[in-house]
């Protein structure tokens, strides 16, 4: 069933009334900027500061992406050792775990004292982003139908033609499940480690200037650089799963539902 393009009517009339309840909030309370800045304020400070502040958006995105990509590369050679190697994925899967489990906001500061700021903020980006690939797409190969599998095997098909023509089609859809969180996940640890060396006086990215705004008390800013790693969060989800919908589209049933 086609869904009507007024869907999307609802969810902004339904921002549209936190905004307006939020203003009138705080000009009935008359409540200072330093407790409560408007709506309009944050827009002011977002407009007034947009240099400083779309500069430290990229410097977060930027390391945002570099995580991703690392955790994806890393994820996927490790899910397709994993599914050729029980022995290996035995030995190493619990290490994947020890390391998802470990609260990032713990390893942050052991990471800044042993590497630069940069690559501190880096590393901690890619933990949380590693898992999600590595787990769904290692669940994906495994996930082949038994009788694909041994029509392949009685074809005749090689070790590689059974790898490339079923089990990574089979693994496709997990493994894009899996990037669509790993992207969400890589901005929190982005944003986890900037605000351990925002603490420690370095950093460049949106979460120092988060923690910057707050030790100055200019909470309109802090408001807005929030705001900004909000509309961050949304644009990576928002571009891997329009990826998801364009590879996936004229064949899986997930997203030909979606049309």
């Amino acid at each position: 069933m086609e869904q009507s393009p007024f869907r999307w009517l609802l969810p902004l009339a339904v921002l549209a009334l936190v905004v307006i309840g939020w203003e009138a909030v705080v000009r009935l309370n008359n409540l200072p900027p330093y407790i409560l800045p408007s709506p309009l304020l944050v827009a002011t400070t977002l407009f007034n500061d947009r240099v400083v502040l779309f500069q430290s958006m990229l410097v977060t995105l930027e390391t945002t992406l570099i995580a991703l990509l690392i955790a994806v590369l890393g994820g996927v050679t490790l899910a397709l050792v994993f599914a050729s190697s029980r022995i290996v994925e035995f030995s190493l899967f619990p290490i994947a775990v020890i390391l998802q489990v470990t609260p990032v906001i713990a390893v942050a500061p052991l990471m800044l004292i042993y590497l630069s700021t940069d690559s501190a903020v880096l590393v901690c980006a890619w933990l949380v982003a590693f898992f999600p690939v590595l787990s769904n797409t290692t669940l994906g190969l495994k996930s082949i139908d038994p009788n694909l599998r041994d029509l392949f095997r009685l074809s005749g098909a090689s070790g590689w033609q059974t790898l490339v023509q079923l089990k990574l089609p089979t693994a496709l859809p997990y493994f894009l499940g899996g990037l669509r969180i790993a992207g969400g996940l890589a901005l929190i640890g982005a944003v986890v480690g900037e605000i351990a060396a925002g603490s420690a006086g370095a950093g460049s990215g949106l979460a120092f200037r988060i923690v910057e705004s707050a030790y100055r008390l200019n909470i309109p800013r802090l408001f807005a650089a929030l705001l900004l790693i909000s509309l961050a969060g949304i644009l990576i989800y928002a571009v891997l799963s329009l990826i998801s919908w364009l590879v996936l589209r004229r064949w899986h049933e997930s997203e030909m539902d979606a049309r």
